[in-house]
Formats: C-alpha cells, sequence, structure tokens
C-alpha cells in the first residue's frame, strides 16, 4: 500500500493493485498451464482395411465374451466369475502373444466388461482389444 500527499496537504490511502494483479496474472498463467497437462491412453485404432482370412483357417485368438448373469466364456467355453483368473492364467501362461478380445453382451452393465478386462490384465494379458458389435 502507499502514501501519498493529498492537496490538502493531509494523507491519502490507497491500495497499490498493480502488484496484485500481476501476480494474479502469473496465478493464472500457472493454473492454465496446468491444466493442459492430461493423461493419455495409448489405443491402436484397427486397420480400415483388413485383410480377409480364408474361412477354413484355424485362429489361435482368444475371446473373452461377457454375457448376462456374470457368466463368462472364453472361446464359447462356459467358465463362472469365480475360475475366470484360473482359466485365463492357464490359457497364457505359455502363450508368447499375450493378446485378447473381450466382447460383452449388449445386455450387461459396463462395469462387467471392465471386471473382466481387469482380470484379464491379471492374468498376464498385455493387449486388449475390443471388437465392434
Amino acid at each position: 500500500m502507499g502514501a501519498k500527499v493529498g492537496e490538502s496537504g493531509g494523507l491519502n490511502n490507497e491500495p497499490n493493485v498493480v502488484p496484485m494483479i500481476d501476480v494474479m496474472l502469473v496465478l493464472l498463467v500457472i493454473f492454465m498451464l496446468v491444466q493442459q497437462v492430461r493423461k493419455a491412453i495409448d489405443i491402436q485404432l484397427p486397420d480400415p482395411n483388413p485383410a480377409v482370412a480364408a474361412a477354413n483357417s484355424a485362429s489361435n485368438q482368444i475371446v473373452l465374451e461377457v454375457l448376462p448373469g456374470e457368466q463368462f466364456a472364453v472361446n464359447r467355453e462356459p467358465v463362472s466369475k469365480e475360475d475366470l483368473l484360473k482359466r485365463l492364467t492357464e490359457i497364457y501362461e505359455n502363450r508368447p502373444e499375450k493378446i485378447i478380445f473381450v466382447k460383452g453382451d449388449p445386455k450387461v452393465q459396463f462395469q462387467e466388461v471392465i471386471y473382466a478386462m481387469d482380470i484379464a490384465r491379471g492374468a498376464g494379458v498385455k493387449v486388449i482389444g475390443v471388437p465392434p458389435t
């Protein structure tokens, strides 16, 4: 705060707001820069022109289906919720490619699909794909 002598000879106290405005502008810039830092998730988009495999070719892909009623299926083989981690661990124990596709039924809640993805990560899966419905 500064004090200056007025015309009448007395002191006139007025706050000097210029330093406060400078500090506020610096804080505003800092907050704006901090807001620009975002966490990102790496995604791989599918090829728009995929190669079509022959109809008789054997596939080694693992597809985890999330079914209504807390039921799951690994390559159409039914698996209960309690046995899911054990089954996926057995499958991925000796596989060099740790890729799985998680397919959710339209009737299940999204949290069940996320649960299946978490279990797959716990079983050692590195890449999780979500096929289009």
